[in-house]
């Protein structure tokens, strides 16, 4: 292993600029990969108003032979995919379903009393407790084998600029929400370094292509195409950058770098780029636990390029004996499982660098919501759908739980990703340990 002063005086010798260190810090013919055995990682990807779940549901447990519509894009994916029916989130407490359907999510624990109000509900604040993906990222940070450089990656695509606790579901503790990058702009200057502006990513790039050329012929054929691989993305997600500023947009969130665009109609650009940014930044190990958030609990989407012109929430209000709004909400939701179906593609495509197989051979998603259904605003049978073979689950399956506490498949996580924990978010809930029958 590379220390980190030799690290410097490496790329001080070579005359490499700063900007080149993300694209070669893990490469194992230059000694860079610190990672001890195989790397397993964890994607939570959050879409909002529930499922039609006449649509989405197998209609029994057992080996998975095909999908209903919503589900049909993971078709080529059935024997790496698990769903898992009657998870519940018992959660109570202050606060409408929609608030403790997103802050207790990934917390497993009771919101904080606090001022936001939601429905006839009473008001809450934020979650009182640390969600699983952080605790994750702090047990794999906690140990040499399995430190990355930033532990954790949130991605967000068209999540509103406000912050309430409609919109957030990763915590690092209690009462301490964390925002998603919901701008591939943002994320890429995070990942790769202070570009500021188009044409200083522009400036960054010509520099990189140079320095990665120098180092071509130290590392290995493995390492020359990985490299490879590396340049090109980035080279590509300036043409998609370039891309997104070019395209029509209803607002700009202020906040954000002049000259990028985060709408409701790039919405779909945005979730490639996003998918795009986050398999790169695993070839690179980056981080093994990430989180995909699209827009935020009662999301109000306008998915045009759908030809629906009414909003994600309005329609998941009608009753399910409107048949033209349970349509429009299945081409929703298969939608979203279009996106599903387009990170797992990317991993099945992706060699794991440094190691065996494919970056899907070692990494599991679990796609899920903040109910179960958006007319009833259920907090029953949330829907959890696993993708990937990370944690050596036995997938290919449809299980069916009884009224299980969500807790403990967020307890089956950690212990998925190594982390033994004895309980995780309201100890009521975990009684009966992590879930069984994933392997």
């Amino acid at each position: 292993m590379v220390q980190a002063t030799s690290r410097r005086e490496f790329l001080r010798q070579l005359g490499l600029s700063a900007a080149a260190f993300p694209f070669i810090c893990n490469l194992p013919s230059l000694g860079f990969d610190s990672s001890v055995g195989r790397k397993k990682r964890l994607v939570i990807m959050f879409t909002p108003n529930g499922v039609v779940r006449k649509n989405f549901w197998p209609d029994e447990a057992g080996e998975l032979s095909a999908f209903k519509e919503i589900l049909s894009p993971l078709d080529p994916y059935k024997d790496r995919t698990l769903v898992l029916n009657g998870v519940c989130d018992k959660i109570r407490g202050d606060g409408d379903n929609h608030m403790r359907g997103m802050g207790c999510l990934l917390t497993g624990i009771e919101l904080f009393p606090g001022n936001i109000q939601g429905g006839g509900a009473t008001p809450a604040g934020w979650a009182s407790g640390i969600s699983i993906d952080q605790e994750i990222k702090n047990y794999l940070q906690s140990q040499p084998q399995t430190q990355t450089r930033f532990g954790s990656l949130e991605f967000g695509v068209v999540v509103p600029e406000r912050a309430d606790t409609w919109s957030r579901m990763v915590y690092s503790g209690p009462n301490k929400p964390i925002a998603p990058i919901d701008n591939p702009y943002q994320m890429f200057q995070k990942l790769y370094g202070n570009v500021k502006d188009q044409e200083s990513l522009k400036s960054v790039l010509d520099v990189v292509s140079k320095d990665l050329k120098r180092v071509e012929s130290l590392v290995s054929a493995n390492d020359r195409r990985l490299l490879e691989e590396h340049a090109s993305f980035v080279r590509e997600m300036e043409k998609e950058l370039e891309a997104a500023n070019r395209a029509p947009t209803t607002h700009v969130i202020p906040q954000l770098e002049p000259g990028v665009v985060v709408a409701n109609d790039t919405l779909p650009q945005l979730a490639k780029m996003q998918i795009d940014l986050m398999v790169n930044s695993f070839t690179a190990d980056f981080a093994r636990v990430a989180t995909l958030q699209f827009t935020q609990s009662v999301g109000q989407a306008r998915m045009k390029w759908l030809e629906i012109d009414e909003t994600h929430h309005t329609l998941s209000h009608e009753p399910n004996s409107n048949e033209d709004a349970q349509t429009k909400l299945t081409k929703i939701c298969k939608w979203y499982a279009e996106q599903l179906a387009y990170l797992v593609k990317k991993l099945s495509e992706t060699p794991e660098p440094g190691g065996q197989g494919t970056l899907l051979d070692n990494t599991t998603i679990v796609w899920t919501n903040e109910l179960g259904e958006g007319n009833s605003h259920t907090l029953d049978n949330i829907p959890f759908v696993m993708v990937g073979n990370g944690f050596d689950f036995k997938m290919g399956r449809s299980l069916q739980y009884k009224d299980c506490p969500h807790n403990r498949l967020l307890m089956s996580l950690a212990h998925g990703m190594g982390h033994h924990v004895e309980r995780f978010g309201n100890p009521d809930y975990c009684t009966a340990g992590p879930l069984t029958d994933l392997t």
